[in-house]
């Protein structure tokens, strides 16, 4: 372990130490941290260890910030949600398809207005951070200034963000159409402005098949070609409904993935939202190309829409993250949205467990989204974004907390009991940008 560290913490430590292929390796990878020391320099990781090997190299330049009692993990990523959607989460009883008409499609229609973007992107980003969230693939809305106003907030923050622009030509209100040539011209303005800016990279953010024409798929295809560092990031095979409508629309393909995959829109850094009713062959294809899903309990199971199959993920070697999507889903918080896809696991026969949901959280959306060489673990040299969590903020999580005999059930009580009271601060790139405030912590 390096001595050139600035800052240090004291607490107990638990991450996944490397991806892996199958669950069933996870435990031999995770590693906890009774008493640990976290050494940082200049918003990198410089080591972790256990507090009696490491304590000899703090020196007295190095800020030491005391947290024993907390457990602090991994930031927790968000492989998909959006952004505009916050004010409206929680709307009532539609399904998919109808629900997008309703609630979706006019509020959106708001963020034309650059000083409404700026409003809602610093409230968004406030609510990813309060919920210990510290990186996230984001839907913004058709209008370019939702994308500007989201990233120039993400970047006073030094966030890790992956967001792109709406791009939808058909089947939607005139307030959110555009030409195909409309919609490439501003993601290219976009991408030449954003990308690869700090830590911002842009996402090239078709909203789905429905609402994209043959010829609007062919320039994000163009783009993808220009710009093939990119990300794509788009829904896949999340309502039965949506899926019909598909075929109508593209009869010429075989199935919902394939119109993306004619398009050369699958590849590494493609990620799909939903995937709850995919063919075989559709699995076997974002396994071939590399290709990522996004696993969104709270959504799937608030429309209605149906339970994500983790058992033939894992098996089809398909690279998969965890997202709140929220306006759809119904909360920010992952440790409440882990505890849903433990109760979509149960309802289909497969049990995840706490270790696994919290490698899906962290180490596992990163892998996802193509950034697990910087995030998503303490390995020396990644970025330091984590999150510091109080276990027991309430009589009933300190009993529970109390009584459990391992690390796993103390894990697993989190994220079926936990919420953002738990969430006690929040570190991006080396410095807390979020903390929970003394008289909350006491209530």
């Amino acid at each position: 372990m390096s001595q050139n560290a600035t800052q240090a913490i004291r607490a107990s430590f638990f991450d996944i130490t490397h991806t892996v292929d199958d669950p069933r390796q996870l435990p031999e990878a995770a590693r906890y941290i009774v008493d640990g020391l976290l050494l940082l320099n200049q918003g990198v990781i410089v080591g972790l260890s256990d507090w009696e090997e490491g304590q000899h190299r703090l020196t007295p330049e190095v800020d030491l910030l005391d947290c024993r009692g907390r457990l602090i993990v991994p930031g927790f990523i968000d492989t998909h949600i959006h952004y505009p959607q916050t004010e409206m989460i929680g709307a009532f009883g539609e399904q998919l398809l109808e629900w997008l008409n309703q609630y979706t499609f006019p509020v959106e229609s708001q963020y034309h207005c650059p000083q409404h973007a700026a409003r809602m992107s610093a409230f968004f980003l406030q609510q990813l951070l309060s919920n210990g969230t510290t990186t996230a693939l984001v839907f913004g809305t058709v209008h370019p200034q939702s994308v500007d106003a989201l990233f120039t907030a993400a970047s006073a923050l030094e966030m890790r963000l992956i967001a792109g622009k709406v791009m939808m030509d058909r089947n939607g209100p005139d307030a959110l159409m555009e030409t195909p040539e409309q919609s490439y011209q501003q993601t290219r303005e976009l991408i030449e402005r954003w990308h690869n800016k700090g830590r911002l990279s842009y996402a090239l953010t078709p909203r789905f098949a429905p609402t994209s024409s043959p010829e609007l798929l062919a320039k994000v295809q163009q783009l993808r070609h220009e710009f093939p560092d990119t990300w794509v990031h788009t829904h896949l095979s999340e309502n039965p409904q949506e899926i019909a409508w598909v075929k109508a629309l593209f009869p010429q393909h075989n199935g919902y993935l394939d119109v993306y995959h004619q398009y050369q829109l699958t590849g590494k850094r493609s990620l799909f939202a939903h995937c709850l009713h995919l063919d075989r062959h559709e699995w076997d294809c974002l396994h071939h190309t590399d290709s990522a899903v996004a696993f969104c309990p709270t959504s799937n199971l608030f429309l209605g829409s149906g339970l994500f199959d983790l058992k033939t993920c894992w098996h089809k070697g398909v690279k998969m993250g965890i997202g709140t999507d929220v306006g759809a889903g119904t909360t920010f918080n992952m440790l409440q949205t882990m505890g849903e896809a433990y109760k979509v696991g149960q309802l289909q026969r497969y049990t995840l467990s706490a270790c696994e949901a919290f490698y899906h959280a962290t180490l596992g959306g990163a892998k996802a989204l193509d950034l697990d060489d910087r995030i998503g673990n303490f390995m020396p040299g990644k970025e330091a974004d984590f999150v510091i969590l109080d276990p027991a903020v309430s009589p009933l999580q300190q009993m529970r907390h109390a009584n459990s005999r391992d690390i796993w059930e103390k894990l697993f009580v989190l994220m079926t009991l936990g919420d953002d009271r738990n969430i006690a601060a929040t570190w991006v790139n080396g410095r807390c940008v979020w903390q929970r405030e003394e008289k909350e912590q006491a209530a």
